[in-house]
């Protein structure tokens, strides 16, 4: 059994977390392995297009904490929204095979401002798109983990994103949340940093239920069977 420390935080600054991270909890002073998950509004102009100046303020700070010695892997959302206005379309698609289309696009969009951006700092980037049958099947899943670790060996820094364009709902992670909970159990990463627009962890989604509750902190851990890493109900959360 791994034991790890999710925390979901709203903040602008990535290099002021670790600062965040140490008064919080001792243990992570040493947590040298993190993966970092930004959502589409932190990527984005509001879901239009990609924000580049936000891409490259994430770079730079990523490269803050690799030069504190930190390994970094991003897990990064946003290619359907620059598929979108590469292809001109103002308004979301409904049906799978244009959100597969419009994600096919934009992902060579989305590759090509993190590489540009990290590149300012002299870090190169690579992609890595994953699926649940991927993760389900014990040998592309060790073939998937041996990959992450060499790159991180290698100061790539690896951008994870779910391969939109071959799933359907039935097969989908469900949300880059739950791909990111995944990945830090897949290369056994000391912390997992979700960056949202809410202030943290909620009982309910606080944009449709009032009643909607912070929480501070709770304790999780993650096991792996041989098939499937399986995130437990008492998942390991502390928010910011």
């Amino acid at each position: 059994m791994t034991k790890l420390i999710i925390f979901e935080v709203k903040i602008s600054n990535l290099s002021n977390v670790i600062v965040k991270i140490n008064s919080m909890k001792t243990a992570l002073l040493q947590a040298k392995r993190i993966v970092v998950k930004v959502g589409r509004s932190l990527v984005t102009n509001q879901g239009e297009g990609l924000d580049i100046a936000a891409i490259s303020n994430w770079a730079q700070q990523i490269a803050t904490l690799r030069g504190h010695g930190c390994e970094v892997v991003l897990v990064s959302s946003g290619a359907i929204a620059e598929g979108m206005q590469r292809l001109g379309w103002k308004q979301r698609p409904s049906a799978v095979h244009e959100l597969q289309a419009a994600a096919a696009v934009g992902q060579m969009g989305l590759v090509q401002v993190y590489e540009s951006c990290f590149s300012k700092h002299s870090l190169r980037a690579a992609q890595v798109l994953l699926t649940h049958a991927d993760l389900a099947d014990r040998e592309r899943y060790l073939n998937a983990r041996s990959t992450l670790r060499t790159l991180l060996t290698l100061g790539v820094i690896p951008i994870i994103n779910e391969n939109d364009t071959v799933v359907t709902d039935e097969i989908k992670f469900g949300d880059n949340d739950t791909l990111g909970a995944l990945v830090t159990n897949l290369i056994e990463a000391d912390a997992l940093i979700i960056l949202t627009d809410q202030i943290g962890l909620y009982s309910a989604d606080p944009r449709k239920d009032s009643s909607a509750k912070l929480i501070s902190e709770a304790l999780a851990a993650m096991r792996s069977s041989k098939k499937w890493p399986v995130v437990q109900a008492a998942t390991s959360v502390a928010a910011a």
